[in-house]
């Protein structure tokens, strides 16, 4: 099914200018979010403390909630309402690790009845230590981390045939990361620290197709990230399930451009490097299109009514889906003309 001709010729290295003044638009306001929330807003996965989800027999309002939990010393505890409004129920979120047996649930039960004279149930209880969040949030880091250094191996070796170049580099990286975090430098910083220097060698070392990819991967997740906290979500285990989902699509949809970027490159030797790569994204952008939008479809029906559990993950997904397609065409291929313009002051020299 070919919903676009694949003889169009829309002119989006035309437009590349504009794109990367959104890209860092988006990028800036995702950042000074993040900045002015203090960070992502963790759920108890990375935080630590304990959540418990309840079910009231009739509506209820917050603020007697809020009075029950104040009575049985909860600690510093949230209540947000949770799936539609029909339902009655509410999550509660609180800083304190508690021991989540009978006795505790029993205690909320009975506070909360007393308070808002409704009948309570509850959903689930689920606890998690601080120091068992700070590990998973570590962990998470690293994930995102060498899952682009692997993306990069992959990229560099199938376009550029450097196997063994990527992977002594990626082999290196690994390495300085795992040492310094022995002496307890900060995972934050570490990876931040890690993946600049990991452009910058991919930038002398002329991986460009590695370098556009990463750029692009960067961009998708820097985004959305900066959705959740404009949208106060909680970053949980969940999402980075997500992040590293949007990982695998954007780079999916990445690599099919550049196929046809090196295909078209060998074909058209006579073309300049801006016509081939317009050609190339018209070429592929049927494909594009399809894909995106069907993912989509599924990805909006789950957060419509696939419950407030998956909501997150499917609004990460909806977001990441829609980024990745854009960065795919206007991020990730327009950064390989930076090698053109480079070659050239390399012969003038």
């Amino acid at each position: 099914m070919q919903f676009i001709k694949s003889d169009t010729h829309f002119d989006f290295i035309g437009k590349r200018r504009i794109a990367f003044a959104l890209s860092l638009t988006m990028i800036l306001v995702s950042i000074g979010s993040l900045i002015l929330h203090g960070g992502p807003r963790y759920g108890i996965d990375f935080a630590g403390g304990t959540l418990v989800q309840i079910k009231m027999s009739r509506p209820t309002a917050l603020n007697a909630i809020k009075t029950g939990l104040a009575s049985i010393d909860m600690g510093k505890a949230s209540v947000q309402s949770f799936g539609s409004k029909t339902d009655n129920e509410f999550l509660v979120r609180t800083d304190k690790s508690e021991t989540t047996d009978k006795e505790f649930t029993q205690k909320i039960i009975k506070a909360l009845k007393a308070s808002t004279g409704s009948d309570v149930q509850i959903e689930r209880v689920e606890m998690v230590g601080p120091q068992v969040g700070k590990d998973l949030q570590q962990k998470a880091l690293m994930a995102l981390f060498f899952s682009l250094l692997f993306i990069t191996i992959y990229i560099s070796g199938r376009f550029e045939f450097k196997w063994l170049l990527s992977g002594v580099v990626a082999g290196a990286l690994m390495g300085v990361v795992y040492f310094l975090s022995l002496f307890n430098v900060g995972t934050a910083i570490l990876i931040l620290c890690a993946v600049i220097a990991s452009l910058i060698i991919f930038w002398f070392l002329e991986l460009k197709y590695a370098m556009g990819a990463i750029l692009a991967l960067i961009h998708d997740v820097t985004i959305v990230i900066g959705f959740f906290s404009i949208f106060n979500k909680e970053f949980t285990l969940p999402i980075i399930a997500a992040l590293l989902t949007i990982i695998g699509y954007s780079l999916n949809d990445t690599i099919i451009v550049f196929d046809r970027i090196r295909e078209n490159i060998s074909k058209q030797r006579k073309a300049g490097l801006p016509d081939i790569i317009n050609n190339s994204i018209n070429q592929t952008l049927s494909r594009t299109i399809l894909t995106s939008t069907t993912t989509l479809f599924v990805v909006v029906t789950l957060f419509f009514f696939g419950g407030g559990i998956i909501h997150d993950f499917a609004f990460a997904l909806i977001v990441g889906v829609g980024v990745g397609t854009y960065s795919s065409i206007f991020v990730a291929s327009p950064i390989l003309l930076a090698w053109q313009g480079r070659t050239k002051k390399k012969l003038n020299a």
